[in-house]
């Protein structure tokens, strides 16, 4: 008896916190709301035999329970029985496959006014490609993959020229046009999952895999892998941004090219300063507070901001300056622009950094000061062989595992280590040279540092990217060198 009344409390506390529980799906932010229902169909198919069989249980229990001188009735088979249980059991499969089958086949058949976002996933990083003016998206192989060409498009073929190239985790959308997703990873097996548009697709290397959706609601949804790719699989994020079609043109005209990230190859001096700019306002998040197209935000928007008069909080003015960038930088909280709130952290960031930011910010600046030259585009050939490093560790996926900043990554961090003497995990001391990087970037099982998992996958970069690697990685060991001499005391 007392397991039956078990089995009763079971049944009334599964619908009770089904009908009472505070969590619940996100409202859809798409046109597959079908697929909420299909799932609901599911739950109330299986809830129903869920019910049907403990109940039925709880009964036999108490029916059925030992009597003193009962025997049990011996019956091999029932052939009704087993019929209408064939019956049931088929139609309640069926249930639940159908609706199912019926939303995939609407998943993928994309309609004709679709246009099309490619999306490219690499350990552990979002990448992005829309197609240009002509509307087509150009061919790519993996051959044609290197620093500056991390997507691997064709440069002969005309048709992706134009086509435009998102080389962070941040993607938008206007609202209301039907898209069609065209998925490939460059390395491992990933997922594209975002949980409001309900869309989730397996990238696999090697293969084209797509589906669409129409994004129904404005805002910021997280983008995340839903297939474990490695140790950083956790890290693997990113932002889809659905806004109005008027804003997310003014975004995408914005956006560089194939054929003008070729040209920029080509001229690494000035570029590769505000490349590097770009990269850090992506590394510190810069952009979540600072807005680049003239929209408001939590912090002064960065268009026209250089040379500008800002009102401060105490009633002074100040402009916009090299000098006056630099102090907000590293000491946010000195003179407060009037409107803001003072919620900016202060970053410890080196000259070379804070003129790529500075540089960056000039050049959304006002017409006059386009032609004023920038106190970092100046560069040597030493530098321009560390920006090719720079551009080829993000290419690589170098830096989702190796810091540059100091803090502790999944590998050894980069900044300082050049020259530095490691403990290995056999016990040995090694001294961090051209030689043990290209070994470790080469064969990187070979000799692996104290206290990291050996999980770094072996690459093939031809010796003048090999240099370049090194050369950005001493640039660092220089720049946290040159900082310790600065210090008092040191």
């Amino acid at each position: 008896m007392a397991i039956a009344i078990i089995l009763i409390l079971i049944v009334i506390a599964s619908v009770l916190f089904h009908i009472l529980a505070p969590w619940h799906a996100t409202p859809a932010a798409s046109n597959w709301g079908s697929i909420d229902t299909t799932l609901f169909i599911t739950l109330i198919i299986s809830g129903i035999f869920f019910i049907a069989i403990t109940v039925f249980m709880a009964v036999a229990v108490m029916r059925y329970r030992h009597k003193e001188g009962s025997r049990a009735a011996y019956q091999p088979e029932n052939k009704k029985l087993e019929t209408w249980l064939i019956i049931v059991t088929s139609v309640g499969i069926a249930a639940m496959l159908a609706p199912g089958l019926v939303v995939y086949s609407d998943f993928i058949r994309v309609p004709k006014n679709a246009y099309e976002l490619e999306v490219v996933a690499q350990q552990w990083q979002w990448a992005f490609r829309f197609p240009g003016q002509d509307g087509k998206l150009g061919k790519s192989d993996i051959k044609f993959v290197d620093s500056t060409n991390p997507f691997g498009l064709d440069p002969k073929d005309p048709v992706g020229q134009d086509d435009v190239l998102i080389r962070n985790n941040e993607i938008r959308l206007p609202l209301d046009k039907p898209v069609k997703v065209l998925l490939r990873s460059k390395d491992v097996l990933h997922n594209f999952y975002v949980p409001q548009i309900r869309s989730k697709m397996d990238m696999v290397p090697g293969m084209v895999s797509y589906f669409w959706f129409t994004p129904t609601k404005v805002g910021k949804y997280e983008i995340l892998c839903a297939e474990f790719c490695g140790v950083g699989h956790y890290n693997m994020r990113g932002q889809m941004i659905v806004e109005e079609l008027g804003a997310f043109d003014q975004w995408l005209n914005s956006q560089p090219t194939f054929a003008q990230t070729l040209t920029n190859a080509a001229k690494p001096s000035r570029d590769s300063v505000l490349e590097k700019g770009r990269q850090l306002v992506e590394k510190y998040g810069c952009g979540a507070c600072h807005s680049q197209d003239g929209s408001s935000s939590l912090g002064p928007g960065w268009k026209g901001l250089y040379g500008r008069t800002e009102q401060l909080v105490d009633g002074t003015s100040v402009q916009v300056d090299e000098a006056y960038l630099k102090e907000s930088i590293l000491d946010p909280k000195a003179r407060l622009v009037q409107g803001y709130p003072p919620v900016m952290v202060a970053y410890t960031l080196n000259d070379e950094e804070l003129g790529a930011l500075v540089a960056l910010i000039k050049s959304l600046g006002a017409a006059q000061q386009d032609n004023e030259p920038s106190p970092s585009d100046a560069s040597d050939t030493g530098d321009d062989l560390a920006t090719q490093g720079q551009r080829l560790a993000g290419s690589l996926g170098c830096l989702a595992c190796h810091s540059v900043d100091g803090s502790k990554g999944i590998g050894p961090g980069w900044q300082g280590l050049y020259g530095k003497t490691e403990t290995l995990a056999d016990g040995t001391s090694i001294k961090v040279d051209d030689g043990f990087i290209k070994e470790s970037v080469l064969n990187p099982g070979a000799k692996v540092v104290k206290g990291y998992a050996a999980v770094m996958p072996p690459l093939a970069p031809s010796d003048q990217e090999l240099n370049a690697l090194i050369a950005f990685i001493k640039s660092i060991a220089n720049a946290d060198a040159d900082a310790s001499k600065a210090e008092p005391g040191k």
